[in-house]
């Protein structure tokens, strides 16, 4: 068995942070290919949700979601790319492999890959580099499933908080202007941070001081 492994919303400054696990054999690996597997992003959203139900209906997959608060608690412990390998080593540690192909997230491939070895618990390979979800079937297939799951939460998020504050919430991304502006004016109805925030997050802390100094108002 080979497994690939990849997250999504590792950026955003608000909602989860999911990772995926697909685990094949190495020779279904032209099956991906065939049925149009490929990195998530150059994915229409309805081919990905299609894809994902093919991939979970056909080989073992998992699925670790980390909420905002968790992410949270981790990074007053480690650095964000020690939270993600750890989290992709938890992954790693659900079904065995012979080689699991990962998504780099440091700069540093190898000091990622030492990360992830210091917590597997058993003998394997590990590819780690960047663009893997690019390079291989198998982590564009774990790119789906997370991406698929990820936009779920979100979108479940939106329904809750949108009701409240009759705004559109965005993406989640510090770059999304909805996102920005949601959040600013949550705080100015409701005096508190939104729910599902990444409290650590360096555009919270800011968005947090320029209305404190009377800047936005």
């Amino acid at each position: 068995m080979i497994c690939g492994i990849d997250e999504a919303g590792r950026g955003p400054v608000m909602g989860p942070m999911v990772v995926a696990g697909v685990w094949i054999k190495r020779e279904d690996e032209k099956k991906l290919i065939k049925m149009g597997i490929r990195d998530s992003k150059k994915l229409s959203p309805k081919k990905r949700e299609e894809l994902a139900s093919y991939i979970k209906k056909n080989f073992p997959s998992e699925v670790v979601t980390v909420e905002a608060q968790h992410i949270d608690d981790l990074r007053k412990a480690m650095t964000m790319n020690e939270l993600e390998a750890y989290i992709f080593a938890n992954v790693a540690n659900k079904r065995h492999a012979t080689v699991y192909y990962i998504d780099a997230a440091s700069n540093n491939e190898d000091d990622f890959k030492k990360i992830i070895m210091n917590y597997i618990r058993h003998d394997c390979e590990i590819i780690c580099e960047h663009g893997a979800d690019e390079k291989y079937a198998v982590v564009s297939a774990a790119s789906i499933i997370a991406k698929v799951e990820r936009d779920k939460c979100i979108n479940k998020i939106a329904k809750e908080l949108e009701s409240k504050l009759s705004l559109p919430l965005g993406s989640g991304y510090p770059s999304d202007e909805k996102t920005i502006t949601f959040i600013k004016e949550w705080i100015k109805k409701f005096g508190s941070l939104p729910p599902y925030i990444r409290k650590s997050w360096k555009t919270v802390r800011k968005i947090e001081n320029e209305l404190k100094q009377g800047k936005l108002f």
